[in-house]
């Protein structure tokens, strides 16, 4: 059925019936001692066998052999597998892995210029920015409330324009530098970079009554103040992320889960529709006018780049007006 033909067309043949043409030249001494020792192959070699099928076509196999005997007496009892579909999907396979290792390295490149992109117009902005936030606030120092109302407000607007551009420009060097420019890694204890976050929080937590508990914190091995940055923004933003007549309850939870080690950060805050999905994560993308919530955009962004050069993910459960709980993984084996 294999090979197109009836049983009585093939019994008493040589096996070269179905050994493709181009192949039987290719194996003379094979085919001369062929009936002295039948273990020969004339098929093809290493894990290339091709078979023909009675209309011409050839055919990827695979052959088992057993024999039992030896010489006159040998039996052979061969198995012989048509292994196209398995060929297609092993294709389709290799092509796949070199269309991801070439995508991969065109990513890992696309990734580096942009992220020498942020940095160099990042910095190379500070300048100019620098001047025109210098003499903008000069004028209002000097001329406030000596012109007329417009130019106030005018003024107002120029100063309040040059500090955002800052602040984004200084926000955008932090994002690029996440990759770059981070510390090597070494041991370090969670529990001591969350007190740390404490202290520098402490306004924060000492104006809303905001209550922070933390359970099992690890250590681990990583970069010390990208860590700080990590938790210190989720904490804050989950404090920031309140309801205005609650006060904030946000508990830091780890669990080991053998290879990585696996954080929760809660909160009882205002939560968030889950269809903005990963939109929380991209850089300089607000849910909120600034008007309500203070911020650029760029601290759940920066906060992912930390946690994927930890080796671990992150990810989020949500619902507006009950709270939002964050989850990360920072790996075991850096």
């Amino acid at each position: 059925d294999m090979f197109g033909y009836r049983p009585d067309e093939l019994v008493g043949q040589s096996i070269e019936v179905l050994v493709p043409e181009k192949l039987r030249g290719r194996h003379v001494e094979d085919r001369e001692h062929y009936h002295e020792d039948p273990r020969r192959r004339s098929m093809g070699s290493g894990l290339d066998l091709r078979a023909r099928k009675r209309d011409g076509k050839t055919i990827p196999v695979e052959i088992s052999l057993n024999y039992f005997g030896e010489k006159e007496n040998m039996l052979i009892m061969a198995m012989i597998t048509d292994i196209t579909e398995r060929k297609k999907i092993d294709n389709e396979l290799k092509k796949a892995h070199s269309d991801l290792k070439k995508y991969n390295t065109e990513l890992e490149r696309s990734n580096q210029e942009l992220e020498q992109f942020a940095y160099v117009a990042s910095h190379d902005l500070q300048e100019p920015l620098r001047m025109v936030s210098s003499y903008t606030q000069l004028l209002e120092r000097r001329y406030k409330d000596k012109l007329d109302e417009d130019a106030n407000e005018f003024i107002h607007y120029a100063v309040d324009g040059a500090k955002r551009m800052q602040t984004l420009i200084n926000d955008l060097l932090v994002y690029s530098r996440v990759g770059t420019r981070g510390n090597p890694f070494e041991t370090v204890s969670l529990a001591e970079i969350l007190d740390a976050v404490q202290l520098n929080l402490r306004e924060l937590i000492k104006e809303t009554g905001a209550n922070l508990t933390i359970k099992n914190a690890p250590q681990i091995i990583g970069d010390k103040t990208q860590l700080l940055q990590l938790f210190q923004n989720l904490i804050a933003n989950a404090i920031k992320f309140r309801k205005p007549d609650q006060k904030p309850e946000v508990s830091v939870e780890f669990k080991d889960k053998k290879d990585e080690w696996e954080c929760t950060v809660k909160d009882n805050g205002i939560g968030m529709d889950k269809k903005y999905g990963e939109r929380i994560f991209m850089i300089f993308q607000r849910l909120h006018h600034k008007s309500e919530y203070p911020g650029s955009g760029i601290g759940l962004a920066v906060c992912k780049k930390i946690v994927h050069r930890h080796g671990g993910r992150i990810w989020y459960e949500s619902e507006p007006g009950k709270g939002t709980t964050f989850y990360l993984t920072l790996s075991k084996k850096n």
